[in-house]
């Protein structure tokens, strides 16, 4: 179903949308007019979003990476700007391989996604290479419900817990990249964030302490216990951050790296653990 044309009076729902402070009124009425089954369904939706629920807990999905991604409510709602970071590890993972691909440290690179959140990272990796052995985690129960769900097409494995501390003992030493998008927003600054993410999305999320690097200093610190010689990690922060946090990096032993998307608004960190090194022949 489609919108009438701009120079039409607004339909009621775009009316509706748009006096709930929605700026983009008429995109979010066609996709509710099309994910609802009822009339009575469409009116609940609109009357949900117009409470500033976000759309995608609305719809119960998000389009991330060309996905459509499950969220549920009270699930952090993936960002178009952690495409980018995705955009990077499978670059990095590519070249790694080689041109004919037979230059990975296995035939399945090992990725783990920490603080998965609906684990939008794990389920765009995983369309995006042939062949991923995929392990997720998060301390939230109801993002590790919605991460096994959208992580079952890839055979990814989804543990509930504090970062590292549920993963595989057999994972340490193997990883060949290690993604996270930790919460590193500054505590006093959750208040300054737009409502849907305020009110509806989990504090764990979106808090990262004081100064917004707690989770990401912690997630760098243990890297290189899990990382493979060679393999890499791939921290979302924010461009303010970026320096302390690829000084971070650096000292736990990682080769830094800063990458940014103005496009989108995106900056990652990334740290290289060194291959080993061959000592000289005697």
């Amino acid at each position: 179903m489609s919108l009438p044309p701009s120079s039409s009076p607004p339909s009621p729902i775009v009316t509706a949308l748009r006096a709930a402070g929605c700026v983009f009124a008429e995109d979010e009425a066609r996709l509710l007019i099309a994910a609802a089954r009822t009339p009575a369904d469409l009116a609940a939706m609109v009357d949900r979003r117009a409470a500033g629920l976000p759309l995608e807990h609305v719809l119960g999905w998000a389009e991330f990476c060309g996905l459509r991604i499950a969220v549920d409510p009270a699930v952090f709602v993936p960002r178009p700007r952690t495409e980018f970071l995705i955009r990077q590890a499978t670059a990095l993972i590519r070249q790694a391989a080689g041109p004919a691909g037979q230059a990975l440290p296995r035939p399945r690179p090992v990725v783990v996604d920490l603080c998965c959140g609906s684990g939008a990272m794990g389920a765009a990796l995983g369309a995006a290479l042939e062949r991923v052995e995929l392990h997720a985690t998060d301390i939230d129960p109801a993002a590790v419900r919605c991460a096994r769900r959208n992580l079952a097409a890839t055979g990814g494995q989804v543990y509930e817990g504090d970062l590292y501390e549920p993963l595989p003992a057999t994972l340490r030493g193997r990883v060949d990249v290690l993604v996270a998008s930790p919460p590193y927003v500054p505590t006093e600054a959750i208040g300054l964030l737009p409502p849907e993410a305020r009110v509806h999305e989990p504090r764990v999320a979106l808090d990262g302490g004081a100064d917004g690097l707690d989770i990401v200093r912690r997630v760098i610190t243990a890297a290189p216990l899990w990382l493979a010689p060679g393999g890499y990690l791939l921290i979302e922060t924010s461009e303010r951050q970026a320096p302390q946090t690829a000084e971070t990096v650096a000292r736990n032993g990682l080769i830094p790296q800063v990458a940014g998307s103005e496009e989108l608004d995106a900056t990652v960190v990334i740290g290289t653990r060194p291959a080993l090194q061959l000592g000289p022949s005697r």
